[in-house]
């Protein structure tokens, strides 16, 4: 990997494309879809524009790397987020130029599925910024998160050093999209514990890498876009869940994985999300979703005791499939203090 570099941000009253790398969700759920675009212009500035496969649903990765080279090739376009995730964006990469996006970097937001286009924008030096999809952040019901709202400010308009602090208050439970009942009022929160630390007598600077753990298994299983461990060498693992909720035992093996792949020892520091614990499919309720959370922070635990045992680890930090949400900038520096308790990023 060559050495990083931010790309240039946008101002109030830019043009920014509004993209769907995964799944054409916004087509099937219009009512946050169109409620995040109007946020990002009334309440950032900013204008959005779609491009062709953004609401349409079984793009072709063909069809939707056009889109993201024809965002990344327009100079009225300043920056591109993502609509949502989804589980194919892998199948995209294969057919993205690397010359133009290399030669175009432009500020990419988007987490979950989109950990594929991080990880391969931090492969060409460009930074971008995990978090901030359209319909889940911009969309969110009632209103934005003010936590998520000032991160998203931040890593879209400011550069320098931002100072992450723990929630006091998080929540996992979503109504349905497809009700406009769900948008009266916002989410259900519940008071949030502070970061939990682990082998914290330290300090540790480092660009970061990371993103949603499925994901970057399944890289690792195509062996795509994963380089040889020594590359990743005092870089800061940055590692969050998503809804579909994995088990301790499969986070466990995931990570023992990437140990006896030599990957994981190469991080003297880990950020680990606060645990999305709660969905559709798995409606837990308040003790058993806290049992979710001890349980995988314990598979997590015990992955570095047997392949890290010096790296410094910070539990519940809120990225990633969170509510709020901070924005991790993808191959930015990051300054992990142990010491003083304290997460600065720079945008």
């Amino acid at each position: 990997m060559t050495s990083s570099r931010y790309p240039p941000k946008p101002r109030p009253g830019d043009r920014v494309a509004v993209l769907s790398p995964s799944s054409g969700l916004p087509g099937v759920f219009p009512l946050p879809h169109e409620l995040g675009p109007r946020r990002l212009r009334e309440e950032f500035g900013l204008e959005p524009v779609e491009y062709p496969c953004t609401r349409k649903m079984g793009s072709t990765p063909q069809e939707r790397a056009a889109d993201i080279h024809a965002a990344f090739a327009d100079p009225d376009i300043k920056a591109v987020i993502s609509s949502i995730g989804g589980d194919d964006q892998i199948t995209v990469l294969p057919y993205l130029d690397r010359e133009l996006l290399r030669t175009h970097p432009k500020p990419f937001f988007g987490y979950s599925d989109c950990t594929n286009l991080l990880v391969f924008l931090d492969n060409l030096g460009i930074v971008g910024y995990h978090g901030g999809s359209v319909m889940v952040e911009f969309g969110r019901p009632g209103a934005l998160h003010p936590m998520t709202a000032e991160s998203l400010r931040a890593a879209l308009f400011s550069r320098g050093d931002h100072e992450l602090t723990p929630a006091k208050e998080s929540g996992s439970i979503n109504g349905p999209w497809e009700d406009p009942r769900t948008f009266d009022s916002e989410p259900e929160l519940l008071p949030a514990d502070g970061w939990t630390w682990h082998n914290a007598g330290r300090v540790v600077q480092g660009a970061s890498w990371g993103g949603n753990l499925e994901i970057l298994s399944w890289l690792l299983m195509a062996d795509r876009e994963i380089l040889p461990p020594d590359a990743y060498e005092g870089r800061v693992l940055f590692l969050e869940t998503s809804e579909e909720m994995p088990g301790a035992d499969e986070v466990y093996y995931i990570l023992r994985n990437m140990g006896e792949r030599g990957l994981l020892r190469r991080f003297p520091a880990l950020m680990m999300a606060r645990a999305k614990n709660w969905s559709f499919d798995q409606p837990l309720d308040t003790a058993a979703g806290e049992l979710y959370c001890e349980q995988q922070r314990q598979a997590v635990l015990r992955a570095l005791e047997e392949y890290a045992p010096e790296t410094m680890a910070v539990f519940d930090v809120d990225l990633g499939h969170t509510d709020p949400q901070v924005i991790i900038p993808y191959g930015g520096q990051i300054r992990v203090d142990g010491v003083d308790r304290r997460i600065v990023v720079t945008y």
